[in-house]
């Protein structure tokens, strides 16, 4: 089976936790792995993510963990929210 991987980069503008990592990340940007696997027996080419990946550090070392990607959507969606509440507060 043929597989792939695909690596974006995520930031978050708040620390933030998620299901697999020991303890509070740091606002920034981090790096996000998806392994995707062909979907065989169909007639047009398409893949499935069979595993998600966050790059953290932990003093000099750097590790990837792997994580769920709906937490880290929901990381990333309540980062969206705290990021807006701190600007409009800062507005006013």
């Amino acid at each position: 089976m043929f597989t792939r991987t695909k690596t974006r980069t995520v930031h978050f503008d708040a620390p933030f936790t998620l299901k697999g990592l020991d303890g509070p990340c740091p606002a920034g940007d981090y790096q996000v792995q998806d392994d995707e696997e062909q979907i065989t027996g169909i007639s047009w080419l398409a893949y499935r993510r069979v595993a998600t990946m966050i790059e953290v550090f932990a003093g000099k070392k750097k590790s990837l963990v792997q994580i769920d990607p709906s937490d880290l959507d929901a990381a990333l969606d309540m980062d969206r929210v705290l990021s807006g509440q701190k600007s409009l507060n800062t507005t006013h």
